[in-house]
Parts: C-alpha cells; sequence; structure tokens
C-alpha cells in the first residue's frame, strides 16, 4: 500500500500535477475514485469517467427514482471518501484521475429530470443531454461551481464542484425536456 503524503507536501489542483498518467491502482478507494480506471485514460480523463458513467445509468435507468436518490447518496458519499484517500496517495487533492466526482454529478443530471418530470422521457435523450450539460457545466464552471473547486477544501471541494454542476445540467435538462414535450 502507498502511503499517503503529508497535507503540505500536496497541491490543490489538477494543473499543479504534471503527468495525471502516474496515477496507478493500488487499493479499492483508487480503484473508485478512477470509476474503475476510467479517469487512467490519457486523454480527457473527466470526459472518459462521464462516459463510464453514462454507460453505466443506462441499465440503471428503469429502477424507480427513490432507489435511485438513495444510489446517489450512497455514491457520493463514496466519492467523497475515496477521493480523499486517492488524493493523498497521490500527492494532489483534485488529481485529473479521480474520475469518482463525474459519476455522481451526471446522475445527478440525470436524476433531477427523472424526479420532476411525470411523462415519459426518451432514455437516450436524457442520457446523451444530461451527459452533454454537465460536461459543459463542469469544464466551463460557471458560478458557484468555480467557487466551490477552489473554495471548499480536500475531498468535499473536488465532489461538491461536480455535484452542483450536475445540479444545473439536471435544471436545463428538465427545461430542455419540457420544451421538447410541448412542441
Amino acid at each position: 500500500m502507498i502511503e499517503p503524503r503529508s497535507l503540505s507536501a500536496m497541491t490543490t489542483f489538477a494543473a499543479d500535477h504534471d503527468d495525471p498518467t502516474k496515477a496507478t491502482i493500488t487499493d479499492v478507494a483508487t480503484l473508485i475514485a478512477t470509476g474503475a480506471g476510467a479517469g487512467l485514460s490519457p486523454v480527457a480523463p473527466g470526459t472518459a469517467g462521464s462516459i463510464v458513467a453514462t454507460a453505466l445509468l443506462a441499465f440503471l435507468l428503469d429502477m424507480p427514482v427513490i432507489w435511485h436518490w438513495w444510489g446517489w447518496f450512497g455514491l457520493t458519499a463514496l466519492a467523497v471518501w475515496s477521493s480523499k484517500r486517492a488524493g493523498a496517495a497521490w500527492g494532489v487533492i483534485d488529481h485529473p484521475a479521480i474520475v469518482i466526482d463525474e459519476f455522481a454529478g451526471l446522475w445527478l443530471a440525470t436524476l433531477i429530470p427523472m424526479s420532476v418530470l411525470t411523462f415519459d422521457l426518451s432514455s437516450m435523450t436524457l442520457l446523451v443531454g444530461s451527459l452533454l450539460l454537465f460536461r459543459l457545466f463542469d469544464i466551463v464552471k460557471p458560478w458557484p461551481v468555480r467557487a466551490l473547486e477552489r473554495g471548499v477544501p480536500g475531498a468535499w471541494g473536488v465532489v461538491l464542484d461536480d455535484v452542483v454542476a450536475g445540479a444545473m445540467a439536471g435544471g436545463c435538462m428538465t427545461v430542455v425536456l419540457m420544451a421538447i414535450a410541448a412542441s
């Protein structure tokens, strides 16, 4: 097992780290944090993690919405725990290989329209639209996403910015689906 580095030796942001491929899966926490390895992608690890999360959600969409909410809360707690452990192991709090936060954000982006809208949703439209909107908010980082990423310390900051990006994407996706249904 890799010994966690001291907090003073850790950097805060992904841009402070020179090579995201240096991350390795050494235990359950790093396996979870990388989204079962999706975060080890040498190109756009956040997008790779989001695509894997979308594929997993495609198999879960038929579950009752209440189960989705319970699962999302559990995943979010797991994301904070695994992000903290992986960040300590790799010496970067918000290492690019940590993509479990994308799973939580994307799940929320799909969960909001599923919870709010009463008409039948097209699975493909919901998933692809949620993925695109979530990635937009996660990459552009409008307020308050960037403020949370920079202002909330540690693993909570790693996860909360993606949760808020997911909430913003979910709100927008709800409006888009309502507009599609009304036309």
